[in-house]
């Protein structure tokens, strides 16, 4: 049984973004459990189709909490499978998922 992969894309730059996104969609379509966090400014890229793909394919999204005031997005305005979450609560969470910082 394949570990889980927890993505945490700490920044705006669409690159990298698309890139975790990018790797979050493959581990799912090889049958792993993925979730990607929206640190910060990253929560500005929650709009991508790229993305809707993702979560189609099975990617769990999270935005930072404090990101998303930062930004001044309400969370009930994003796609409704994503979630609000923090740092810690993502930690606690973490069990033996492998940890990726993007």
């Amino acid at each position: 049984m394949r570990r889980g992969l927890t993505l945490i894309v700490a920044g705006d730059d669409p690159q990298r973004f698309d890139a975790a996104v990018a790797v979050a969609a493959a581990e799912a379509a090889i049958g792993g459990t993925v979730r990607l966090y929206a640190h910060r400014m990253a929560v500005m890229r929650l709009s991508d189709a790229m993305l809707v793909e993702a979560m189609d394919g099975g990617v769990a999204v999270i935005a930072c909490q404090t990101g998303l005031a930062e930004a001044g997005i309400d969370l009930s305005t994003l796609d409704p499978r994503i979630e609000g979450g923090g740092m810690v609560g993502l930690l606690l969470a973490l069990g033996d998922d492998r940890l990726v910082l993007v």
